[in-house]
């Protein structure tokens, strides 16, 4: 079964259940070599988008899931990969089970921009909810955020 590396709203697995009622939790673990940022901020709803860059010096935490066929492609289209938003990429993430190959979504557009409060808190309660460390969490809320009225 294919492995879906998270790194935004659906590290929750609360939220994953619902989206992919057929893919369970596997584990966490890092995307060492990659850094979290945001983009595509005239595509957001509020704000700039969450995605991953490759970055030599940086981690990202991730909550790996098993996925069924079907829950992939529906996952595709809420995730809009299959407009052209995002679009896959393989990765490998280092976990307490060794090294597994996995895909995950990368925003095509441009780095830049800032996120809303609301979208920052949605990734912390995200990264809280798959046990990511204390000082992972607290990075994330701490990060600029758009002003409210932008």
């Amino acid at each position: 079964m294919p492995l879906y590396a998270a790194f935004g709203s659906n590290m929750d697995p609360r939220r994953m259940l619902e989206r992919c009622p057929h893919s369970p939790l596997r584990t966490t673990g890092w995307l060492i070599g990659w850094r979290l940022t945001f983009g595509g901020e005239e595509h957001g709803w509020d704000g700039a988008l969450a995605t991953i860059v490759e970055d030599p010096l940086e981690q990202v935490f991730v909550a790996v899931y098993d996925v069924t066929g079907d829950d992939e492609s529906s996952l595709d289209v809420l995730e809009q990969a299959d407009t052209g938003l995002y679009h896959k990429t393989r990765v490998r993430v280092s976990t307490m089970l060794g090294e597994q190959l996995a895909w995950t979504y990368v925003l095509d557009a441009y780095e830049g921009g800032l996120p809303s409060a609301g979208y920052l808190g949605i990734l912390a309660e995200a990264a809280e909810a798959a046990d990511a460390p204390d000082d992972y969490v607290a990075a994330l809320r701490a990060r600029p955020c758009r002003s409210v009225g932008l």
